[in-house]
């Protein structure tokens, strides 16, 4: 039985020692992992961070890969591509005294991604994985009204769902942020308590302004804007903002002008669920077994949703 003293997600970690936070959706998502993982490091356990990645990988030197499709960054490590956050974070974490590598998995298909991360969870004896969205259409199982950008996600989360690991979790930060790209939250809420009805929804709770994750958090984000200024986050920029209190149409980059932004206090809430049962909701998650390439992916998910009619669109009633 769980306690309000613990999250459950805390409590499910406990046991665990070797604990592996990876970004689910690529680019940057693995900064919204930073404050969970320095949490778990100030409780004495081993973690380890790692990234589906946005940049162009297979550039790196060949010294940088520990096996096919899955790199090694360190603060060091060098790439022609202007877009690479992975050492961006690296040099973050090396300036806070912290482990500094970060793993990076290229844009694949499921079936290479799910080899690279048994290499990994097998390299480093994982006995949990936790996956981390910026933003929350990992959450969605494909009849909503719009699914984000869905084909990273789901190549995480089925990746994982067959990974022989005793704690599969999946996170989200950044409540809101995809309803730029079409998602309706009501239906990321309904899904929710769909979860919880299964027993599989860990709770939500919030990053204390005031601590240590959110000091290295800040950092982290602050850096990789200065690095990337061509693109920086704007889910981990909204993040940012939210959990400093700003509120509103916040503008931080011109990546946003002519939008209107809604910073708001629940973007820095982490939501949790259990990987296994969320991977099992969905309603298209087996059709991507065999592929190899992210572009499969996207014109499997692109077919399904030719064959039904999506859950009608719901606005929030107060």
């Amino acid at each position: 039985m769980f306690s309000l003293t613990e999250p459950p997600l805390f409590a499910r970690l406990k046991r665990a020692h070797r604990i592996l936070v990876a970004g689910a959706g690529g680019g940057f998502d693995v900064f919204a992992g930073l404050p969970l993982a320095v949490e778990l490091w100030t409780a004495g356990k081993e973690v380890h961070l790692a990234n589906l990645s946005f940049s162009r990988l297979h550039g790196l030197d060949l010294d940088v890969w520990l096996d096919e499709d899955v790199a090694e960054i360190v603060p060091d490590t060098v790439s022609r591509d202007s877009y690479f956050p992975e050492p961006s974070l690296a040099r973050t974490l090396r300036e806070h005294g912290l482990p500094s590598t970060v793993y990076a998995f290229p844009k694949v298909g499921v079936t290479p991604l799910r080899t690279a991360y048994r290499t990994l969870a097998a390299r480093l004896d994982l006995d949990a994985v936790v996956l981390v969205d910026g933003g929350t259409d990992i959450l969605l199982r494909g009849d909503e009204a719009g699914l984000g950008t869905p084909e990273e996600d789901m190549a995480s989360l089925a990746a994982v769902h067959g990974l022989d690991v005793p704690e599969k979790i999946v996170v989200c930060l950044g409540f809101g942020v995809d309803a730029y790209h079409g998602v309706n939250h009501v239906q990321v809420l309904e899904n929710l308590a769909a979860l919880d009805r299964e027993g599989a929804y860990l709770g939500a709770f919030s990053i204390p302004r005031a601590s240590r994750a959110a000091e290295l958090y800040l950092d982290a984000v602050a850096r990789a804007q200065a690095d990337t200024p061509d693109h920086p986050s704007i889910v981990n920029g909204s993040i940012a903002a939210a959990l400093t209190g700003d509120f509103g149409d916040v503008q931080f980059t011109t990546r946003t002008k002519g939008s209107e932004l809604f910073v708001n206090p629940l973007m820095s809430l982490y939501w949790a669920v259990d990987a296994d049962a969320l991977a099992r909701r969905s309603l298209y998650l087996d059709r991507l077994e065999d592929t190899v390439l992210m572009r499969q992916i996207s014109n499997i998910i692109e077919a399904f949703r030719g064959e039904i009619s999506p859950r009608p669109r719901r606005t929030f009633p107060h």
